[in-house]
């Protein structure tokens, strides 16, 4: 159970002037007068107003020094009525800036060596020690306890604003990635609805193969527009329980890949060197994606060139490429920073450390090469484009 603020200020106050209470029935052994109905109620207005210091801390620490002032003036012990100005000083400090609590301070001070300049068996130097020492002490630690809830307020705002960015990113590349996939379902899907609509009559066995391949591609698309939307609706804080479970796709997905491709009329090679082995989710991802938008700009761009997919396992990095001997060069598929295919292809290497380089070949075609770290410690040592 919370329990409220003002429910514990209330209790602050109650035992505030319980305590004042019995110690001002110690007055006579003290050598002060004892304590009368206008002392106890005096006692009364200079502890129980504690109650709201959190509510109006000015307003309380001047009306609790102006009773405390009165109290003294009578000529009770002052050490009785203490309580409440010092909690107040504190309030004040804890909750306004310096300019305001400082003079507070003073006040208290101030009142303090009063106290003690009016009684007959006073000591001046410990009276003035102990009301500049408790003041000061009491204003310190109510500016750090201020200055601490400040830091933790600003901490709360950066948090939630990186947390704000973090998500906006996640979301940005979210819809990179439903870029990349589903411009190459799409692309594989138009080019066999375009075969299948040119043999349709001639030749049902390929329209037929035709057709099976735009359902099992559409079937794939859709299954991943499913798997970002179930992302996105997480991060709009939805339940998660219906998250994807199958793993995004790798390099062992290759092989589908190429015969999606091939299905789509451009005749691709797949070739393999060095020791295949598990790499992390997000550089196969990453190789994955960029061999996947290479294939799709061959759809789209080279229609009639035949395709080489080629994937090198090194000690420390792999090298991807795709090369194909199409005629001609389309300028989007040069032009540096050109189409959203290709920025996204320049923005994975550079995001898990990899280089990448792309444009046309001198004895024709065009070719996407590829060099990924398998390792945050071979990208730190620059071990990605050497052996």
């Amino acid at each position: 159970m919370r329990i409220r603020p003002l429910a514990v200020d209330v209790a602050i106050a109650v035992a505030l002037t319980t305590v004042a209470v019995l110690l001002g029935r110690e007055s006579t052994t003290e050598g002060w007068p004892r304590l009368d109905v206008l002392g106890y109620a005096l006692v009364g207005v200079v502890c129980l107003p504690v109650a709201v210091r959190s509510k109006a801390p000015l307003a309380v620490l001047l009306l609790v020094h102006t009773a405390w002032f009165a109290y003294v003036t009578v000529g009770y012990w002052p050490v009785v009525g203490t309580f409440g100005p010092m909690l107040s000083v504190y309030t004040v400090a804890s909750l306004r800036p310096p300019r305001v609590s400082l003079p507070c301070t003073a006040l208290m001070a101030a009142l303090w060596i009063y106290a003690g300049a009016i009684s007959a068996h006073a000591s001046m130097p410990s009276v003035v020690g102990q009301a500049v020492g408790f003041s000061l002490v009491l204003w310190r630690f109510g500016y750090v306890a201020r200055r601490s809830t400040e830091l933790a307020r600003q901490l709360k705002r950066e948090q939630d604003e990186r947390a704000r960015r973090e998500v906006a990113e996640e979301r940005g590349r979210i819809a990179r990635e439903l870029h990349d996939v589903v411009a190459h379902h799409m692309s594989v899907i138009s080019v066999q609805a375009g075969l299948a609509t040119f043999v349709f009559g001639s030749d049902p066995a390929t329209a037929r193969a035709a057709l099976g391949t735009i359902a099992g591609t559409s079937g794939e698309a859709l299954e991943e527009l499913r798997r970002m939307l179930r992302v996105l609706r997480a991060g709009d804080g939805e339940s998660g329980d219906d998250a994807p479970a199958a793993p995004m796709p790798g390099l062992a997905r290759l092989d589908e890949m190429v015969e999606r491709v091939r299905a789509g009329g451009v005749p691709v090679e797949l070739r393999v060197t060095g020791a295949p082995r598990p790499l992390a989710p997000g550089v196969e991802l990453c190789a994955y994606r960029v061999v996947q938008e290479a294939l799709t700009n061959v759809l789209k761009h080279a229609r009639g060139a035949s395709a080489t997919v080629e994937l090198a396992y090194r000690r420390r990095h792999i090298e991807v490429a795709v090369t194909d001997d199409g005629e001609g060069v389309v300028l989007d598929r040069v032009r540096p920073g050109g189409g959203h295919g290709l920025i996204g292809m320049r923005e994975r290497a550079k995001l898990y450390g990899g280089a990448i380089s792309i444009g046309p070949l001198s004895e024709g075609g065009f070719a996407v090469r590829l060099t990924l770290p398998t390792s945050a410690r071979a990208a730190a040592r620059g071990d990605d484009t050497t052996e």
